[in-house]
């Protein structure tokens, strides 16, 4: 069987995945980042570049590396039931519960919301949404021809689209960026939250379950041995990549820029707005819409097709594949009417639990074969990475609802505040790692858990 594809192949393949990658998180969060920058957002893009873009494509060499066949057989190295969950509550993340209906919102917030009367809001919400899922239905009821969907109609027309507003940009400067303060985080720490705002993509976790897709289409083209995928997988994750940190690189730019000429906004979305109305008025609001709907549609098809594939074959005798994929469009509509803020705020907390443990996973099967994929080496490390991931998950809680927690904990007898106490402590001292003030407390325990599992893999302490 053919070994080689055609630099053709690649661009396609390259598009396909670049076209699931890029939707509605890529284009307003790096615009927001370069605003609160200001001058300093040449940090901050390295930083958001290396959770935005590096961890992608390692997660797509993981994929290739290992020779999975997917995200559940990814996390089987480390056991049944620790895949069954992370499967399930990574796709649900990227799917349904947080990233489909975002793309929703965007696109109406965005290309729509300016136009219509506050008092209609709410419906305009509702109507744009469910011609918008109609739309994402109507691609991912045909799964097959995904490649043509994304890589060779809906990408080219987003690209061509963006790419007038960033000539735009540098074209016609808004002023220095030399010129633009940045804001106190920005000032203080411009990489590590730049590389903490790259997070909000989703994009590590997405390449866990994308990988799958582009390997399938690798297969359709002719490649089938394992070294050949691997190399065919490598190729196409860094060409999709690349476009992805030169287009991350002039949206932090623009924001950047934008702080000579407009106050910092307050989300991207409503930033990317006045950019674009900034440099061709009222064409220039039609021009980003259309942009923006295009962006989140095909990451949309992107998201469903992967997430409807991986639930029927995790549990084929529950749903079809059209079962699932409805089932996820209706779910995803009917959360996208709660708001684009509320889906983001509720997103964050989830989002700092399972990045450990992505990155961890991705570390480990990249390396794996200096250890022969040792399961006590990856179920040491993902232990230890595991509890830390928790205490970044109730950090992250929103205040509220750790006040009324806390309230609740003093309202009981004594004798049963004591686990509240003693998880209090904990945390406490988790707080006390190193990096844990940057959000990357868990990277101790992490470490500890791997050479932990090294040292008993080679005492022989073998999990079963």
């Amino acid at each position: 069987m053919k070994q080689k594809l055609s630099m053709r192949s690649y661009i396609f393949l390259s598009s396909m995945l670049f076209g699931m990658f890029f939707g509605a998180g890529n284009l307003i969060f790096p615009i927001h980042m370069g605003q609160l920058a200001g001058r300093s957002f040449g940090a901050a893009t390295v930083g958001f570049c290396i959770t935005g873009v590096g961890l992608p494509l390692l997660g797509i060499v993981a994929m290739g590396v290992s020779r999975s066949e997917g995200l559940f057989d990814l996390g089987m190295k480390v056991g049944k039931g620790f895949s069954y969950f992370f499967t399930c509550a990574l796709y649900l993340t990227i799917g349904p519960l947080f990233a489909i209906p975002r793309t929703a919102t965007v696109s109406f917030q965005v290309g729509i919301l300016p136009y219509v009367p506050e008092a209609q809001r709410t419906l305009g919400l509702f109507v744009f949404s469910l011609l918008f899922f109609v739309v994402v239905l109507f691609f991912s009821l045909r799964p097959s021809g995904i490649m043509t969907w994304i890589g060779k109609i809906l990408n080219p027309i987003f690209l061509f689209l963006l790419g007038i507003l960033i000539i735009a940009v540098f074209v016609r400067p808004m002023g220095p960026v030399s010129a633009v303060e940045p804001s106190e985080a920005y000032l203080q720490h411009g990489f590590t939250t730049g590389l903490l705002e790259g997070y909000n993509t989703m994009d590590a976790l997405a390449s866990l379950a994308f990988g799958i897709i582009l390997i399938t289409e690798i297969r359709k083209l002719g490649v089938t041995e394992p070294a050949g995928i691997s190399l065919s997988t490598l190729k196409s994750g860094t060409l999709a990549v690349a476009l992805m940190a030169l287009i991350y690189g002039s949206l932090t730019y623009a924001g950047a820029q934008s702080g000579n000429v407009m106050a910092a906004a307050e989300d991207g979305g409503i930033a990317f707005h006045e950019i674009a109305n900034y440099y061709f008025g009222s064409f220039g609001s039609v021009l980003l819409g259309v942009t923006i709907t295009f962006a989140c549609l095909k990451t949309a098809v992107g998201l469903v097709t992967s997430c409807a594939t991986t639930f029927e074959e995790m549990f084929p005798k529950l749903a079809s594949y059209r079962s699932y994929a409805i089932g996820f469009a209706l779910f995803s509509f009917g959360l996208a009417n709660v708001g684009l803020s509320r889906i983001i705020s509720l997103s964050i907390p989830v989002l700092v639990f399972l990045y450990p443990l992505t990155i961890m996973l991705i570390f480990l099967c990249i390396i794996g074969g200096s250890f022969h994929y040792s399961r006590t080496v990856f179920c040491w490390t993902i232990g230890f990475t595991t509890v830390a991931a928790v205490f970044e998950f109730v950090r992250a809680l929103p205040e509220s609802l750790l006040g009324r927690a806390a309230a609740f904990t003093a309202s009981l007898p004594t004798v049963l505040q004591a686990p509240g106490l003693f998880f209090g402590t904990l945390k406490q001292l988790y707080e006390a790692l190193p990096l844990a003030s940057v959000g990357m407390g868990w990277a101790l325990p992490a470490v500890a858990g791997f050479a932990a599992g090294l040292l008993a893999m080679a005492a022989g302490k073998r999990v079963q």
